[in-house]
């Protein structure tokens, strides 16, 4: 197997539904056995992205490498190479845990005399060699994501593409697919990750990348991004929706004129004026991505 550079390579990569333009010249990189975060607000060009990794649709200009391959010419190849966990669940509830992933053995190809192998040690990766014959409705919400992955892993990809793996999920559950991304990471997979959470790329990213309607406004290393862009402190304040328009990294158009509005307030302590209250805090991802995006966390 060859040695690459890059798990994904994305140069000006434009995609197009009719007169909307999702995907509008875009610039990505995941570095070989890298863990990158593809951040943005709905409607950024975020899933467009994704599907065009996995060639479910074509760009229409632009050059896309997955895993040294060229898309869409060499996306088969591509594609047997790389594990994808989608944000919606698609496991057939009528099978056991261990059916379902025997049946994506057969469809990735795992040789017959693999496949038991391969089965045992995607259940270890998930932990859940327990519930092994149970069916996939009696699951809870987390061991089901956690199927997912471990469905996406059964071929030992070299890549993995994860859409949103933790939406919808409690806390201590996210808690727990974050430690199996990290140690996924930890064993060498690329991963790409799209997620809503910003915690959570802030947590587990080597890398991120901020995308906004179908470009990517910025692009690098959680604790580099903060430092260029919010700094070492953030001050929270709160005051009239109005007046977020003085302190900057406001959403356009949010509340009503006597409302209270959240907004971060960027200009050195002698500009700020008395009446906005608010806190000072040390600046997160979430304060890079209001500031660049103008899109509050949903």
């Amino acid at each position: 197997m060859n040695e690459i550079e890059h798990a994904i390579r994305l140069r000006g990569v434009v995609k197009r539904f009719g007169e909307l333009t999702a995907v509008d010249g875009l610039d990505l990189d995941v570095p070989a056995g890298a863990c990158v975060g593809l951040l943005g607000p709905n409607g950024a060009g975020k899933s467009t992205t994704m599907k065009a990794l996995t060639a479910q649709v074509i760009a229409d200009e632009g050059e896309l490498e997955v895993l040294g391959y060229r898309l869409p010419g060499d996306s088969k190849q591509a594609r047997a190479e790389m594990g994808v966990v989608p944000q919606l669940d698609n496991l057939d509830v009528s099978l056991t845990v261990e059916h379902n992933l025997l049946v994506f053995a057969h469809l990735y190809r795992v040789p017959a005399r693999d496949r038991a192998a391969a089965v045992f040690r995607a259940l270890a990766i998930a932990n859940l060699n327990d519930r092994r014959g149970a069916k996939v409705d009696e699951l809870s919400g987390g061991m089901r994501r956690r199927l997912l992955i471990a469905r996406g892993l059964l071929h030992q990809p070299r890549l993995l593409l994860l859409d949103e793996p933790t939406v919808g999920l409690d806390p201590q559950v996210r808690q727990e697919l974050w430690a199996l991304i990290d140690r996924l990471r930890s064993e060498g997979v690329s991963i790409l990750m799209s997620t809503h959470y910003i915690e959570e790329a802030e947590r587990l990213c080597d890398e991120v990348t901020i995308m906004s309607h179908g470009r990517a406004v910025a692009t690098g290393a959680p604790r580099a991004l903060i430092a260029e862009h919010a700094g070492p402190e953030a001050l929270e304040v709160y005051g009239p929706a109005g007046a977020a328009a003085r302190g900057g990294g406001h959403r356009p158009g949010a509340g009503l004129a006597h409302q209270a509005h959240r907004h971060l307030d960027r200009r050195p302590p002698r500009q700020r004026r008395g009446d906005l209250e608010g806190v000072r805090r040390a600046a997160n991802l979430e304060d890079v991505f209001v500031l660049l995006t103008g899109e509050e966390i949903a």
